[in-house]
């Protein structure tokens, strides 16, 4: 069964959010209007927090559609945790990467494809749309990098 975006990205937000409380951290949804950032999660405490913003994919390609503005929107409090569902049989894989890495790593790939010729032959046109991967696995399931513990 495939998901339609909308609820692949609802799904995401909540299997993110039933991680977090099952590793004992307290989180929030954001409203809509809270652009990008959408969960709030802290210690159990309150002590320390983070803004997460989630990419989800149905596929197991391990690569995420981004747009421009996350190349210039980060922080050393905002992390993306990247959800890939898979089946519906199997728990999801998480990759939690900070926003800075996301960033460099974004703007790096979308010049080198840029300046690199079409299957064609001819000149890239630009765009908004940029995409992360992480085909190494080096940021699966690195819950420990968001530092609340």
């Amino acid at each position: 069964m495939k998901l339609s975006k909308g609820m692949t990205g609802i799904a995401g937000e909540y299997y993110v959010a039933a991680e977090l409380s099952r590793r004992g951290y307290v989180v929030s949804f954001t409203l809509r209007n809270t652009k990008g950032i959408d969960i709030l999660v802290s210690s159990e405490d309150g002590s320390k927090s983070r803004a997460i913003q989630v990419k989800s994919s149905n596929n197991e390609a391990k690569a995420w559609v981004l747009n421009k503005k996350s190349e210039l929107s980060f922080s050393d409090n905002l992390f993306y945790v990247f959800v890939n569902l898979k089946t519906v049989d199997s728990r999801p894989d998480f990759y939690i990467v900070p926003s800075k890495v996301v960033a460099k790593f974004i703007k790096e790939s979308h010049g080198s494809w840029l300046s690199s010729p079409s299957k064609t032959g001819k000149v890239r046109k630009d765009s908004a749309m940029r995409k992360f991967n992480d085909y190494t696995n080096g940021y699966l399931e690195k819950w420990e990098s968001l530092g609340l513990d």
